[in-house]
């Protein structure tokens, strides 16, 4: 099946925590605003983006405190509960298709971070998407978070 990675918002660390460490036989991020896809880590691949998003260096975004911050892990590591960046919420609340097709395009170039290449009209698409999430989650105050199933 291959590793999932469910994006999604929710109020803080512990919230987030609630919707993966389930025990009430749901899915992962039941009843949250969320989206799941393959192939897009949120550390790994999708940190360049979050660079062309928001202007800050690679070094920068790896700086930051809620930069791929391990907030939980159920079992051995089969779950993890990853943040995301607060800057990275906002680029995306405030970005629109015309950027993201820019930065997908510079991000599907980025040496090392797909394989085989990805087609920057998915990764576009995918912004798009997680812009959307992004935009709610600013609207209610929440903050974006990654789990991922492998």
């Amino acid at each position: 099946m291959g590793v999932l990675f469910g994006y999604f918002a929710a109020t803080d660390d512990d919230d987030a925590v609630r919707a993966v460490v389930r025990d009430d036989g749901e899915l992962s991020g039941s009843g949250y605003d969320q989206m799941v896809v393959k192939g897009i880590d949120p550390v790994v691949q999708l940190m360049p983006a979050e660079a062309l998003l928001t202007g800050r260096s690679a070094a920068d975004v790896r700086s930051d405190p809620r930069h791929g911050s391990l907030v939980a892990m159920v079992g051995d590591g089969d779950l993890v509960l990853l943040s995301l960046t607060d800057a990275l919420r906002d680029a995306l609340a405030t970005g629109d298709s015309g950027f993201f097709a820019g930065v997908a395009a510079d991000w599907a170039g980025a040496e090392d971070v797909f394989h085989p290449p990805a087609d920057p009209d998915q990764l576009a698409d995918f912004l798009g998407r997680l812009s959307e999430l992004a935009v709610r989650a600013v609207a209610r105050s929440a903050h974006l978070y990654c789990w991922i199933c492998l």
